[in-house]
């Protein structure tokens, strides 16, 4: 360490949809600076990077270990979060900030986007001949992280949508009909493919699983449910808020009288349950269902503080602490990974991988984990299971 990072700060901020999982992260790197002596102050930035240019942030220096476990445990974004997406001229901001408050350690928590946040700021600081570490640590429901096994987050989430659609499926055998329950997932499925767990017994749902990986076209959509309720007399349906018709347009798109767009440029998908009605009329007009029923799992999926996978918060603070060691070791940039080494008996590792690697790119579920075009791979299931660990006991008669 150069003798200019003597005595300077570290910022840490939380971005993009909040987990259950996501303090676990900001109280590993906590944990991972208070042991760094040459760090002075470990500065929380509140909103993410729109607290970094208001200098608007909450000391974390000397917060008691009582209070960091208890925050560890707590849903949601303890710094609160942010959805901007800065540009070169909103990271020089960032930067100025980051002279102001002789800011040598910058972590920010988050998705693909964040990542891109990370490389643009560390680029600048090279640039202006600053020195800056500047670390991603991953987190995201949508598990679509390039260079990942998996991400922080997706296993408790798809903990969450699997027992969701367990005790779904018994509800639906109790009382026959359709029944559809949209789920998040923008451009990669494997929060949808998720509820494949809830299959308990043959013949349990969901018995139709579509992901926005596949072109979703509403004539086959209403095919396969008329084919599965004759069989079974009755169809449990998983479906991803980002389906698209062949020429990529989210059907969600094409309902919304007003389609509204966040700072990234996406539609708005979560929030609103006109897909699951939209195909839950389409199957009433069509095959004339009477009990057609729609779900829309929208934010709940993110914060559930009582469906916690026990691989997931573990790994959740320990990305956190490698980021932290790995800053503490000269290392100027990089996005922590984790790499699965086995699958029976489960392990996994910690690697840096370089931002670019990472940063505003997209991982979509590979072909060999789906089946067909409404339905995953038992590879799918291998990849899974460990992750959200032993599921509820579902016993019939």
């Amino acid at each position: 360490m150069s003798a200019s990072t003597k005595h300077v700060n570290a910022v840490i901020g939380q971005s993009g949809g909040p987990t259950v999982v996501i303090n676990q992260s900001l109280v590993g790197v906590v944990e991972g600076l208070q042991k760094v002596k040459s760090i002075g102050r470990i500065l929380g930035a509140h909103h993410g990077v729109r607290g970094i240019v208001n200098d608007d942030f909450i000391d974390l220096t000397k917060v008691a270990k009582g209070r960091l476990s208890r925050v560890a445990v707590t849903p949601s974004s303890a710094l609160r979060s942010s959805r901007d997406k800065p540009d070169e001229a909103y990271c020089q901001k960032i930067l100025a900030a980051f002279e102001r408050h002789r800011v040598r350690y910058f972590f920010y928590i988050g998705g693909n986007d964040s990542s891109d946040t990370c490389r643009i700021v560390n680029d600048l600081a090279k640039r202006a001949g600053y020195e800056l570490a500047a670390l991603h640590v991953p987190k995201t429901i949508d598990n679509d992280l390039k260079e990942n096994d998996h991400t922080p987050g997706f296993p408790s989430a798809a903990r969450f949508v699997a027992c969701a659609f367990l005790g779904d499926n018994l509800d639906n055998a109790a009382l026959p009909g359709v029944k559809i329950n949209v789920v998040m997932g923008r451009h990669a499925g494997f929060l949808t493919a998720a509820s494949v767990l809830a299959r308990a017994h043959e013949g349990d749902g969901p018995h139709l699983i579509y992901v926005p990986e596949l072109a979703f076209d509403v004539d086959k959509f209403i095919a396969d449910v008329d084919r599965i309720y004759k069989e079974k007399g009755r169809c449990l349906i998983a479906v991803s808020e980002g389906i698209h018709d062949a020429q990529g347009t989210p059907i969600a798109a094409k309902l919304a009288e007003q389609v509204e767009k966040d700072a990234h440029g996406n539609v708005q998908l979560s929030g609103t349950g006109a897909l699951g009605d939209f195909l839950a009329a389409e199957v009433k007009k069509r095959l004339g269902i009477k009990r057609v029923r729609a779900d829309t799992f929208g934010y709940l999926q993110r914060s559930f503080p009582d469906c916690v996978s026990v691989v997931d918060r573990a790994e959740a603070r320990k990305v956190g602490q490698v980021a932290a060691s790995f800053a503490a070791k000269g290392v100027l940039e990089g996005s922590i990974a984790i790499k699965r080494k086995s699958n029976k008996p489960y392990k996994a590792g910690f690697e840096l991988i370089p931002l670019t690697a990472v940063a505003a790119k997209t991982r979509v579920m590979p072909p060999e984990l789906l089946l067909g075009d409404s339905d995953v791979s038992d590879k799918f299931r291998e990849y899974l299971a460990p992750l959200v660990g032993k599921m509820p006991v579902a016993e019939l008669l």
